[in-house]
């Protein structure tokens, strides 16, 4: 026996959709776009980047588009747009208790936590000036990484250790500074052979040492939850720079000094 239409169709989405609340922090940043055309904010911010010429890739950080306040209302926009996925996959968030609400909590975890790396600046990195002369290997980790596969959306869950070898001249960093450089980088959709280049190149800009090297190792869960569902495969892979490359005793000391760990 089939079930009549008037029992499916309950409520329209976008009653629903109006039901999701929203803070005041976030009137400033929608009355912003208004000014704009009436325009969705992530219209807006596209527009700004687009005239600057600038990419706006997964793993690309667009902190220097967004005006203060525009996260919150980025945060609205997210949250309409997948409550909008919910009802596609044919959940009644309306009596499910479970999922009242979900679409705005997943907009706050996308927003402010697992790409958050995206819309804030670069951590401040406080430097210091090399007064001892250090000029031996140094070596970080491991240093826990929470990243997402841009492919599926799907966790990287894994450890990272950074080597570096400064010179006389190179600045130095506090040991907090490495893993909030870290997790800025991690907290984006990407490819982890991609994250670890990307870490590789800010602390040779930053640091300015004779050599630097990157490992990570992690855990895919687009390989573990989907797909063929290989539970026990991990993903190693290294960024070898100066002195790292060309000295082979040193990387080997490096690599077997994080192999005890």
């Amino acid at each position: 026996m089939s079930t009549p239409k008037k029992a499916i169709q309950k409520m329209p989405v976008k009653k629903i959709v109006s039901k999701l609340p929203i803070k005041k922090s976030a009137v400033h940043s929608r009355d912003a776009a208004k000014e704009e055309g009436g325009l969705p904010l992530s219209v807006v911010i596209r527009r700004r980047i687009e005239a600057q010429k600038a990419r706006f890739h997964a793993n690309d950080n667009i902190s220097a588009f967004i005006k203060p306040g525009e996260l919150e209302g980025l945060v609205d926009e997210v949250a309409e747009k997948m409550q909008a996925v919910l009802e596609s996959l044919v959940i009644d968030t309306e009596n499910d208790h479970n999922t009242q609400n979900t679409s705005r909590r997943v907009a706050k975890m996308y927003v402010q936590e697992v790409f958050n790396g995206r819309y804030v600046d670069q951590p401040t990195l406080t430097k210091f000036p090399n007064v001892s002369r250090l000029n031996e290997l140094m070596i970080i980790g491991p240093i826990t990484v929470r990243s997402a596969c841009s492919h599926h959306l799907c966790p990287i869950m894994g450890r990272i250790w950074i080597g570096v070898l400064p010179s006389k001249e190179s600045a130095l960093i506090g040991l907090s500074k490495y893993s909030r450089l870290t997790e800025w980088v991690m907290c984006r959709p990407q490819i982890q052979e991609e994250a670890v280049v990307e870490l590789a190149d800010m602390l040779e800009k930053k640091i300015k040492p004779i050599g630097v090297a990157v490992v990570m190792d992690a855990d895919h869960f687009c390989m573990q939850w989907r797909g063929v569902k290989d539970r026990d495969s991990k993903m190693i892979n290294s960024v070898m720079r100066g002195a790292f490359l060309k000295d082979s005793n040193l990387r080997r000391e490096f690599l077997a000094l994080i192999d005890r760990k």
